[in-house]
């Protein structure tokens, strides 16, 4: 019997010797490696911090203790020791565990996570509230190298300094974030390790010790410490100066050292951070020499490393979702992307590429190994990003910008402020905008079109397959009037076939791809395959449907939006976007201008609230927006809109349904 099938919860841990915890370690990596090399997701991070978290939950009495982990794909061992191994099988799968911590899963779990840079402000909040009232509990945050250079960490780093609550602070440090660290903070780190000075002293102290009696076990002694030396002599100034005790460096792949560590740190007053090195990948040499590409793995062989065909059984398919093409068609959004500014930057030496520590994400690597003169990776810093890219448009360049959508969020100030208030030409290509998948509610990228579309000097287009995105990326290179959002969905089309090469793009021009003379379903970006396929089924129960490529968020084509209003007599609005604030608003909007609102209009896109995780294929069809649900769902409210001549945002919580 494996020793981690005797874990139902921290406590058990306490019971086992250094011997049994080395073990148990061991049985977490083979059990990671065996779920995720099947199902797929995060693996790299979660390898290295396997120790770590052992440690934390030896050390400590979670929950009555409370660890807040930043992010939570690198606390996989967290969900393993806290009660969920039987799941660890469901891990990202539809109604399974998520692939972050989260707080509705597990007491364990103190926030929903998946935002990295967040756990020492709430961490601190929880200190705080604990002090109030007069807890004697411990707190504890752990978080990664890279996201400390986010900068709401840093922000809360320089509070904690000040008020100094009692709080503990574990900086994990692998020397990798998702791509390689970027900044001078990670750079601060690592520096002393190849300090010319410090290597010299070094030399000339181990010839001198080495003549002395034991010399040479001395040197051998003094290798040892020498990592800890280097961190207390540099590393921890930066910490000290804001008002923090700093300890470390040390190992954080031995077991004994983290757990005596954590419990003398246990017995200290006011902010500590401890200096916890780690290998991402710890223990899977594939994931060790190329962490990047196992951050995040689709299935892959463990023997070799190499990606394989995915097992059908490890995704839950319902027969809905089954009627909905595959998540990763050949031809993505992303890849179109990525080949169209390398060919568009072929010709305009001024075009730059920015990205904020996802250059793998958002297609934006190889453009940076083609063009490394005129590509940015900010790091975890898309508010940064966004300022950049504003004062390099200033300077008469073109910077394009590519983020998910769910992390430009993270900038919406800087959107605001440096780009349409300066009115300048800055491209935002928005990855990930609609529902991503396995990685849930944190990562859905829905709530884009409503914050986007109300702010002024701002374009905002969304194309129906790769191959217009291309034709919208070349139009805003083009424009100069001020800042362009093209939003586009993970993956590529979810439906049909694509229609080949896009007519011309023109502002605020939609685009009329089916006539008829019932009703007129207007479509935004990934919802204009799904809408073709529904109006064919309509047309099977005598309803003739015009279908309408929007293309355009703003500004809107209010001349073919009147002209379909009057002439059709009924607008369905389709967005794969939070309905309320969004596509289907700023069309209700533009109808009441024209006094035209008393049109039967219906509005159909995601209810008020979060959405779970599972494959795309999976919510798009949860969420009533794959071709027969939506073909029902509109046949249902055209064969009544004589008596209910609008759909009440109300009724929308029935799409999920």
């Amino acid at each position: 019997m494996r020793l981690l099938d005797t874990i139902d919860s921290p406590a058990d841990l306490r019971r086992l010797s250094a011997a049994q915890l080395s073990a148990l370690a061991q049985e977490i990596r083979e059990e990671l490696l065996s779920t995720i090399s099947t199902l797929g997701g995060h693996l790299a991070s979660s390898l290295g911090a396997v120790e770590l978290c052992l440690a934390l939950h030896t050390a400590f009495e979670a929950p009555a203790d409370q660890l807040v982990w930043d992010m939570g794909y690198q606390a996989y061992a967290h969900k393993l020791v806290t009660g969920r191994r039987r799941q660890i099988r469901t891990l990202k799968q539809f109604r399974g565990l998520t692939g972050f911590n989260n707080k509705d899963e597990s007491p364990y779990d103190l926030f929903t996570t998946g935002h990295g840079g967040t756990c020492l402000s709430t961490a601190m909040g929880l200190a705080i509230g604990r002090d109030h009232a007069g807890g004697k509990h411990h707190v504890a945050a752990i978080i990664g190298d890279a996201s400390l250079g986010e900068g709401m960490a840093l922000e809360a780093l320089n509070h904690i300094g000040h008020l100094k609550p009692n709080l503990l602070v574990i900086l994990n440090d692998n020397k990798m974030s998702i791509a390689a660290p970027v900044g001078g903070l990670s750079r601060y780190l690592n520096r002393i390790i190849t300090d010319p000075l410090y290597n010299r002293l070094r030399r000339k102290l181990e010839r001198v010790v080495e003549r002395l009696p034991k010399g040479t076990r001395l040197v051998q002694l003094g290798h040892r410490v020498e990592e800890s030396l280097k961190g207390f002599l540099v590393p921890g100034l930066l910490f000290e100066e804001l008002g923090f005790r700093y300890v470390g460096p040390i190992d954080g792949h031995h077991l004994n050292e983290l757990i005596r560590t954590l419990r003398n740190l246990k017995r200290l007053k006011g902010p500590i951070l401890l200096h916890v090195v780690t290998v991402k990948g710890k223990g899977y040499l594939p994931a060790e020499r190329d962490p990047e590409r196992f951050h995040k793995i689709e299935p892959f062989d463990l023997a070799t490393g190499h990606l394989r065909v995915q097992n059908p059984k490890s995704k839950i398919q319902n027969s809905k979702a089954s009627r909905v093409s595959n998540d990763q068609p050949a031809a993505t959004f992303t890849e179109a992307f990525s080949e169209e500014l390398i060919r568009l930057a072929q010709a305009n030496k001024r075009l730059i590429g920015i990205t904020a520590a996802m250059p793998e994400g958002t297609g934006l690597a190889a453009f940076g190994r083609q063009f490394p003169d005129r590509y940015i990776d900010v790091g975890m810093a898309e508010q940064h990003a966004l300022g950049l890219a504003a004062g390099l448009a200033r300077a008469g360049l073109r910077p394009v910008v590519a983020l998910y959508s769910t992390f430009l969020q993270r900038a919406y100030d800087q959107i605001m402020h440096e780009l349409c208030l300066q009115r300048l030409p800055v491209v935002l290509a928005i990855d990930r905008g609609g529902l991503v998948g396995e990685d849930g509610p944190t990562h859905h990228g829905v709530f884009d079109i409503g914050y986007l579309r109300i702010l002024p000097n701002l374009t905002v287009l969304s194309p129906k397959d790769p191959e217009e995105l291309k034709a919208m990326l070349r139009f805003s290179l083009e424009a100069s009037a001020g800042p362009v959002a093209i939003r586009y969905a993970r993956g590529g089309i979810v439906c049909g076939e694509p229609l080949g090469k896009p007519t011309r793009i023109s502002l605020g021009k939609a685009e009329v791809l089916r006539d008829g003379k019932d009703v007129a379903l207007i479509a935004v970006g990934s919802m204009v395959y799904p809408a073709l396929e529904a109006s064919t089924k309509l047309a099977a129960q005598g309803i003739d449907a015009a279908v309408v490529n929007a293309r355009f968020v703003k500004p809107l084509d209010r001349v073919l939006l009147r002209q379909l209003a009057t002439q059709l007599g009924a607008v369905v609005v389709l967005e794969e976007g939070q309905v309320a604030g969004g596509f289907g608003s700023a069309v209700s909007e533009a109808l009441d201008a024209m006094g035209l609102s008393a049109v039967p209009f219906l509005r159909i896109g995601l209810p008020d609230q979060f959405t779970e995780h599972g494959t795309r294929a999976q919510l798009l069809a949860l969420c009533q927006l794959d071709p027969d649900s939506l073909a029902n769902r509109i046949a249902a409210w055209f064969t009544t809109q004589q008596k209910s001549p609008t759909d009440d945002l109300g009724l929308l919580a029935d799409s999920a349904a």
